[in-house]
């Protein structure tokens, strides 16, 4: 089987690098290191990604065999939430990152996966809430920008805080 293990830190446009093959998953299979796919050609593939690695549309990745394949985000169900004032907005996007919702933050928009919950709780809020099949590109979390996993412990084999300011012990998927 096809393995991935690296992504590159260039664009195609960059340095004209060819592509040959697309990889078409929907976000949560995008912020997974280990998962077994196929490419948009069907031909089987493993991901092996170090961990907290996350995919995102546009991004190009190393294949065993030394062929170059691009991320494609795929298209995915989601809420999209508009507030008539930026107030409200914020107080909106306040209330999903108390939830730890991975949140796409758009010009004048949120979006979030689509969930029946959530959607009540927005309304309840005075927002907008429509349903939409879009590319999903939440904001980078905390601990991806340190380029951590989501489920591992931040003790790292040492005894002294690393000053990530925040505990870990509610869970950060769903």
């Amino acid at each position: 089987m096809l393995e991935i293990k690296a992504k590159l830190k260039t664009r195609a446009a960059a340095y004209g690098v060819k592509v040959h093959g697309r990889l078409e998953l929907p976000f949560e299979s995008r912020r997974t290191s280990r998962l077994r796919t196929k490419l948009a050609s069907g031909e089987e593939v493993g991901l092996m990604l170090p961990q907290g690695e996350v995919l995102r549309g546009g991004d190009l990745v190393t294949a065993s065999d030394g062929r170059v394949i691009a991320v494609v985000a795929q298209a995915e169900k989601l809420l999209h939430v508009e507030a008539a004032t930026a107030q409200l907005l914020a107080k909106v996007a306040y209330h999903l990152g108390s939830r730890h919702v991975p949140v796409e933050v758009g010009d004048g928009y949120l979006r979030l996966a689509d969930d029946g919950v959530l959607e009540q709780a927005l309304l309840k809020l005075g927002a907008k809430v429509s349903r939409i099949e879009a590319p999903f590109e939440p904001e980078a979390s905390a601990d991806d920008h340190h380029g951590h996993d989501h489920d591992h412990d931040h003790d790292h084999g040492c005894s002294h805080d690393h000053g990530h300011g925040h505990g870990h012990a509610h869970p950060h998927r769903r």
